[in-house]
């Protein structure tokens, strides 16, 4: 199974899958709205304009695990990231990233060492995981990372080069 393969539900409740995005390379992310790093959807959105014509997208998966900053319902998510930062990219259900609850796409996602080797738990929201064409995690930048940092944009450009 991949990435592509596990059920999950859009935002917007309708059931489906990253299936729908398979063959794209994707940059994965944990966001939340009331987060000091919530104005990474600038930066989110910008890559996602920028390369979404070269078979790229960011996805985003609302969560409320760290200091309950994501709050809202899926309708308040939706609006504030439309309306605050003009988020285009698709975005799924809140889910769990961490603990016992843990969706199994970030069960997958966590196994994942970061450049320092460390895998394991999510670290706090806004972590990224850079996904190739083929559902293969290739990358992984904690949240500090900002999406628009040189070692975020060369490989999102490697990845669509492949």
């Amino acid at each position: 199974m991949t990435i592509f393969d596990y059920p999950v539900s859009r935002l917007s409740g309708e059931s489906g899958s990253l299936g729908d995005l398979k063959g794209k390379t994707l940059l994965i992310v944990n966001v939340a709205s009331k987060c000091g790093l919530t104005p990474q959807y600038v930066g989110l959105e910008r890559l996602h304009e920028t390369y979404k014509d070269k078979g790229f997208s960011v996805v985003g998966f609302p969560c409320n695990q760290f200091g309950g900053q994501e709050p809202g319902s899926p309708e308040e998510i939706q609006e504030f990231c439309s309306m605050t930062y003009g988020v285009s990219f698709p975005m799924f259900e809140k889910v769990e990233v961490n603990g016992p609850g843990r969706h199994p796409i970030y069960e997958e996602l966590t196994t994942f060492a970061d450049p320092d080797g460390e895998a394991g738990d999510i670290k706090w929201n806004f972590e990224k995981f850079l996904i190739s064409k083929d559902g293969e995690i290739v990358q992984r930048f904690r949240p500090m990372t900002d999406p628009e940092d040189s070692m975020v944009i060369d490989a999102i450009e490697e990845q669509l080069s492949i």
